[in-house]
């Protein structure tokens, strides 16, 4: 099956609301501040300091359910190495930080299968239609983090997350949200060299789909973080460990 077709978002379900603050630092490219005056700070903020960049807008894939759970760890009972995504999500035009933004994303787990599609690639596992789906609102620095599991693969397309970004959007008392707007969709992407790392380990390894390579995947454009590549840390000295994955987010905001 090929991720490429657009697809009619749905009606909302109902949402889990996660608690806990979420903390980052916003990376920014380095810029020479002005000498501070009296009255004004010492310390340039880090919005007024950045070069944003707007992230390129990517197709949502037939594999999305709209109103996914709003939760910091999506990966519910998924074997697979951990992943600890920290996305900031700004104005490109202005570099402010967006709060109250809702980040939501979805992928793939290990076999290559999607909640609420399990059986694409041939497996027969069991399918409660959310693993590996939700996201968080972003707090006051525009930070929303994300703990899941290292993608897998499904003939066609390259190792990816999907991510969406709501604002706007009004939590309800029985933990769901209405209104609000869909600001961003696009696609979040792994290193190449990683990816064969990981690939070569269990559980991943019992994928027997041949895997489709950064290069030759037909959505990521060879863009860099620009186009949804993620700057990736391991988190220990194998692959099994896992990584962190961050990505500022720019999109249009008005």
């Amino acid at each position: 099956m090929t991720d490429t077709s657009e697809s009619t978002p749905l009606g909302r379900r109902t949402v889990l609301i996660a608690t806990g603050a979420t903390v980052a630092t916003l990376a920014v490219a380095a810029a020479a501040p002005e000498a501070p005056t009296a009255g004004t700070a010492a310390t340039t903020p880090a919005a007024a300091a950045a070069v944003c960049t707007l992230t390129k807008e990517m197709t949502e894939g037939p594999y999305y359910l709209d109103g996914a759970y709003v939760r910091a760890d999506i990966s519910e009972d998924k074997t697979g190495f951990p992943l600890e995504l920290t996305l900031t999500v700004v104005d490109d035009d202005t570099c402010a930080p967006l709060n109250k933004a809702l980040v939501e994303i979805w992928h793939c787990d290990a076999l290559g299968e999607y909640s609420g599609f399990v059986g694409g690639n041939g497996h027969n596992e069991p399918d409660n239609g959310t693993f590996l789906r939700g996201g968080v609102l972003t707090g006051t620095d525009g930070v929303a983090r994300i703990t899941s599991v290292y993608p897998g693969w499904y003939r066609g397309r390259c190792v990816h997350i999907h991510v969406k970004v709501h604002t706007g959007v009004t939590l309800t008392s029985d933990g769901s949200f209405t209104g609000g707007q869909e600001l961003h969709t696009g696609q979040l992407f792994f290193s190449e060299t990683i990816t064969a790392a990981v690939g070569r380990l269990s559980p991943y390894s019992a994928n027997t789909v041949t895997r489709t390579t950064l290069a030759q995947d037909s959505i990521y454009d060879e863009g860099g973080a620009a186009s949804g590549l993620l700057t990736l840390t391991a988190l220990g000295t194998s692959p099994s460990s896992g990584y962190a994955g961050t990505l500022t987010l720019g999109i249009e905001s008005s």
